[in-house]
């Protein structure tokens, strides 16, 4: 979506790089800040019945597209864990970080791919998100059937977790589109429609 606008501004790819660089890194950073507020306001199993760091990185990906998209949802657990594991108390742990650097590669993925159609048509922001789940909670659960003799993570953990984790799933759906929608129509108001 952002690539989109930029490139109806006439933007100069050194700008273009600038701009798409500001904002990947607000969204790593928000990535890494919304599970530490979720925590620190739902305790330890917040992180799992409210997934706080898929929001950002589905919005990274609706915003960024598909490549930039994917080096926030690599980039963010990684920096999450690094910074944690500084603090003593390593978010994600280091057995499940492979599986969400993964999972949410895979929605900044598949939300990247509908980036270019979001700007046309608001229905393709929900349709990126639903879609982004279902490919990204299935990876997971093919991840952990994969890993499991190296991590542990069983199928049936794994399973446990996307049931714990539904309602914002059913939340999610429902708030980055109209984040999405929201901060589109602010571009388009700002004159920077297609």
């Amino acid at each position: 979506m952002i690539e989109s606008v930029l490139t109806k501004k006439q933007m100069t790819f050194k700008t273009k790089i600038t701009i798409k660089s500001l904002i990947s890194i607000a969204i790593v950073a928000l990535a890494v800040g919304f599970p530490q507020l979720v925590h620190l306001i739902a305790g330890a199993t917040g992180g799992a019945s409210w997934l706080p760091m898929y929001l950002p990185v589905l919005l990274g990906g609706c915003l960024l597209g598909t490549l930039w998209g994917l080096g926030v949802g690599v980039v963010s657990p990684i920096i999450s864990f690094l910074i944690t594991l500084a603090a003593g108390n390593p978010m994600p742990t280091l057995e499940r970080l492979p599986y969400m650097v993964v999972e949410l590669a895979v929605f900044a993925i598949v939300t990247g791919m509908f980036s270019k159609q979001i700007i046309k048509n608001d229905v393709f922001a929900f349709l990126a998100v639903i879609l982004a789940f279902v490919v990204g909670r299935a990876t997971f659960l093919m991840t952990a059937a994969i890993l499991q003799p190296v991590f542990g993570l069983t199928v049936q953990m794994v399973w446990t977790q996307i049931k714990t984790g539904l309602i914002a799933v059913a939340v999610q759906i429902v708030i980055v589109p109209i984040i999405v929608i929201l901060l589109k129509h602010l571009m388009i108001k700002r004159g920077f429609n297609e």
